[in-house]
């Protein structure tokens, strides 16, 4: 069994499997190609299978101290009508713990901060693998060259690694909507933990956090490519009249802090998250629209399936097969069932399919929802369990 990793690319995924390796006696390299760490991101919701991931990691519990417990909200009309209800206390009975939201910015530092610094290298991309070694992968940087018994590629939804590896792939598709979303710069009252409202072809939500602040995003049917010269005026005048808290939130909110994304996503499934000795994990392998908030926690998993059959296998090659039939099925299902939920939810646009949906939404018995959201929430992290402390295993 091999012991020394390069892992490509320093978000959540790439931090996650460098936790899980480094548990299991591993050295690990972390390349990432920003030349500042700036943590940018909003706001992120973790369920309760990326939660029994990052303890697996080692770092569930300081992100539980840093997070707020999502107990209240659920989905509402423009209007403030409600569609269905979040039972946050209802799922922290069967799971053990309520859905959490949390600053992506804060995610970042607690897991980068569970690393050892120099196992970080920034500023720096890599453009090219070396696999013609038996048993091993040389990563190329600059003058220098990475030799190590594995390559993680965690380089996100535009992977090169990717690209490297399936030539002939489509590569990620515009899923028809756009992202804006920001972090409000002062504490708000939000009402509830955590909302969402669904208009024909948009949707607001917004995630509180633990010191008042809170994240808000509205997903729109766009083309890709279109930007508002000042996004939070453009955002009042898309959601004017929607409820409460809506325009405290933009108000509350400086241009600059706006992201804009176009949402892509894998369409073209992956026949593999493994080619040699080299595997695909997050974003990389599976990149999914946001409609399910379960792209973060499918990294954290494949992160913590990864370090555990490493380190329940003999090989390498073992244990990557075992990687791949264990994670590939769950998250390219989990892929499908995001896709669908944005198009019977954020995406719908026909008035009458609107009022369909609404109303099965309020005539659905109350635990409905909770089942939902258990559907891909309940998951439990793989034997062998990996060691309390990298110290345990010499690292």
């Amino acid at each position: 069994m091999g012991s020394s990793a390069v892992v490509v690319g320093g978000g959540i995924g790439g931090l996650a499997a460098a936790l899980g390796l480094r548990r299991i006696g591993w050295e690990v390299t972390v390349v990432e190609r920003a030349a500042v760490l700036d943590d940018a991101g909003a706001g992120i919701s973790l369920h309760a299978n990326g939660l029994r991931a990052l303890d697996v990691l080692g770092v569930g519990e300081a992100v539980r101290d840093a997070a707020r417990p999502q107990y209240t909200g659920g989905t509402r009309t423009p209007r403030g009508a409600r569609l269905a209800a979040m039972d946050g206390a209802a799922l922290e009975r069967v799971l053990g713990t309520p859905i959490v939201g949390i600053p992506r910015a804060t995610l970042h530092r607690l897991l980068r901060d569970a690393l050892p610094p120099e196992s970080l290298v920034i500023g720096t991309e890599v453009t090219a693998v070396d696999r013609s070694a038996p048993g091993r992968v040389r990563v190329p940087l600059g003058d220098t060259v990475l030799d190590a018994d594995l390559v993680v590629a965690a380089d996100g939804v535009n992977s090169r690694m990717r690209t490297l590896l399936f030539p002939s792939h489509p590569g990620p598709s515009y899923s028809g909507s756009t992202v804006l979303r920001a972090v409000t710069e002062h504490p708000v009252d939000a009402g509830t933990d955590f909302e969402l409202t669904w208009g024909p072809g948009a949707e607001f939500g917004h995630i509180a956090f633990d010191d008042g602040r809170a994240e808000w995003h509205a997903v729109l049917n766009s083309p890709a490519g279109v930007r508002y010269p000042d996004p939070p005026a453009e955002m009042r005048r898309r959601f004017a009249g929607w409820h409460d808290p809506i325009p405290a939130l933009l108000d509350a909110t400086r241009p600059e802090a706006v992201l804009h994304h176009d949402i892509y996503e894998l369409v073209a499934a992956l026949p593999t998250y493994t080619v040699g000795r080299v595997a695909l994990l997050g974003d990389a392998a599976h990149a999914m629209t946001p409609n399910l908030g379960q792209g973060a926690c499918q990294a954290l998993e494949d992160a913590a399936v990864l370090a555990a059959a490493l380190a329940g296998e003999a090989t390498v090659e073992a244990a990557l097969a075992r990687y791949d039939t264990q994670r590939r099925p769950r998250s390219q299902s989990v892929a499908r069932a995001a896709r669908q939920a944005g198009r019977m939810g954020q995406q719908l646009t026909n008035p009458l399919a609107i009022g369909l949906r609404n109303t099965a939404l309020r005539l659905a018995p109350s635990g409905m929802t909770v089942r939902a959201i258990l559907r891909h929430a309940d998951w439990t992290p793989p034997l062998p369990e990996l060691p309390s402390s990298p110290e345990s295993h010499g690292a």
